[in-house]
């Protein structure tokens, strides 16, 4: 390897590395304290919309000195490809050297964002899900579903998940791989209500609209639970939502950002951002009793996080493909 050098990294290669989750959420917990302190620069994401809809493709750039990782990914997200037999979310992520500015490596970007927006959820939940929290609701059972799911059965005594989705066929999917994969109990339910009341852990996972459909209605979640909103507020009416005594998103400045192109049009007063709750600026869970949101829209910051490990790891088992510049 050279500085005229760079290491490409297919999507098999990213997924061979080996990188756990438990890892992952361990890095982001480094990467939002490196925030919370104000160590972190990461302008909101700009986008466009091929195709109009809620077609997107965001160009995410972050760098965090604490963690001597700089880079940016390109990202798209396209609802109907699941029709055409296509991911939902596929890009690509650039990794720089920050001390030269030179690339270091390119990499598929589809595992880390699955894997990364699931380790945000688990360091949201850390603080604002109670401890026992034994029964996950999934809404929406594709990629962000199953990591989400990985991600807090790693911190919590997960004993039972309710799996809704609007096509069957993809719940049972995904039940057959959560419960062979992480020995889970997993229930199909065919109302979304079902994958609400009565769940202590609750994920909304679909995909992100501009004009929510708001199925979870006020009075559906319990006293004491933690949602964590990966599809931003599409799942959620917004009389539901305030019925949380905190609500917490990742970034303001993203959140504004989004408010303004049209997104995040009825939420609740946000009480803080994961930074801060993080280095405890911010309250967490206060009683057994409240209901807690965390709404992150995922950060540039978390790919940033987790890239270089992934480099690193990559380089010493010989992984990927050297290319020239």
């Amino acid at each position: 390897m050279s500085d005229s050098q760079l290491l490409y990294l297919s999507r098999a290669d990213v997924e061979s590395a080996g990188l756990g989750i438990a890892e992952i959420i361990d890095l982001l917990e480094q990467a939002f304290a490196e925030k919370g302190a104000g160590k972190v620069e990461m302008p909101p994401k700009p986008g466009i919309h091929p195709g109009g809809g809620d077609n997107f493709i965001h160009a995410m750039p972050a760098y965090i000195p604490g963690m001597k990782s700089a880079g940016i990914k390109w990202v798209g997200g396209f609802p109907e490809n699941n029709r055409r037999g296509l991911p939902y979310i596929t890009g690509l992520l650039i990794l720089n050297d920050p001390e030269t500015g030179m690339p270091k490596a390119v990499m598929d970007c589809t595992w880390i964002t699955g894997m990364r927006t699931a380790a945000a959820t688990a360091v949201a939940a850390r603080r604002l899900a109670r401890p026992e929290s034994s029964t996950l609701g999934i809404l929406g059972c594709g990629v962000q579903g199953r990591t989400n799911t990985e991600a807090l059965n790693v911190l919590f005594p997960i004993e039972k998940v309710m799996a809704y989705d609007v096509n069957k066929w993809s719940g049972h999917a995904f039940a057959q791989d959560i419960s062979s994969r992480l020995g889970l109990n997993v229930e199909v339910v065919d109302h979304p209500r079902a994958a609400v009341s009565g769940c202590d852990l609750i994920v909304t996972a679909g995909p992100i609209l501009r004009q929510p459909h708001r199925t979870i209605q006020a009075g559906w979640w319990d006293e004491g639970a933690f949602a964590s909103l990966v599809d931003f507020d599409s799942y959620w009416h917004p009389d539901a939502m305030r019925e949380a005594s905190k609500f917490y998103t990742d970034d303001l400045a993203q959140l504004e950002h989004y408010k303004g192109v049209g997104y995040f049009q009825d939420i609740p007063e946000v009480t803080g951002d994961l930074g801060q709750l993080v280095l405890g600026n911010k309250p967490g869970r206060d009683t057994d009793e409240e209901r807690t949101i965390a709404c992150n829209l995922g950060l540039a910051m978390d790919d940033m996080a987790v890239a270089p490990a992934l480099y690193r790891r990559a380089v010493e088992l010989g992984i990927g493909t050297w290319l020239t510049l």
